[in-house]
């Protein structure tokens, strides 16, 4: 089986920063694509960030030139840099994986169990 854990998450206040990881452990062959996914109370879960295996990224409109995905391949591991944050940044942040457990075999998406983000103003 494939388990994330994502850590980093708090209270700060508007304008501050905050730092998020996410490691993916079990049996993982190649992770093409991690990224990070939030869900404010009332709202749908919303792409924040994505980043491939060979590096491209992309962000949501929202947040691009405040936040900064960027992954280490060789641990498994993704992180969000978050600077100049707002309180409409509040939610709860995800991690996800896009990863085959053995070559040759499907794709599947994995999640972490989510981490809050709360932005004071």
């Amino acid at each position: 089986q494939v388990q994330l854990v994502e850590s980093g998450g708090g209270l700060v206040q508007a304008g501050g920063s905050l730092r998020l990881s996410c490691a993916a452990s079990g049996r993982i062959f190649k992770i093409n694509v991690m990224g990070w996914y939030r869900q404010a109370p009332g709202k749908q879960r919303e792409l924040v960030a994505r980043i491939e295996s060979g590096g491209n990224t992309n962000y949501a409109d929202s947040v691009k030139g405040r936040f900064t995905i960027s992954r280490d391949n060789a641990n498994n591991t993704v992180y969000l840099q978050m600077n100049s944050l707002k309180p409409e940044d509040t939610a709860v942040y995800y991690c996800n994986a896009d990863l085959m457990m053995a070559p040759a075999q499907p794709t599947y998406r994995y999640w972490g169990q989510g981490t809050q983000v709360t932005v004071s103003s």
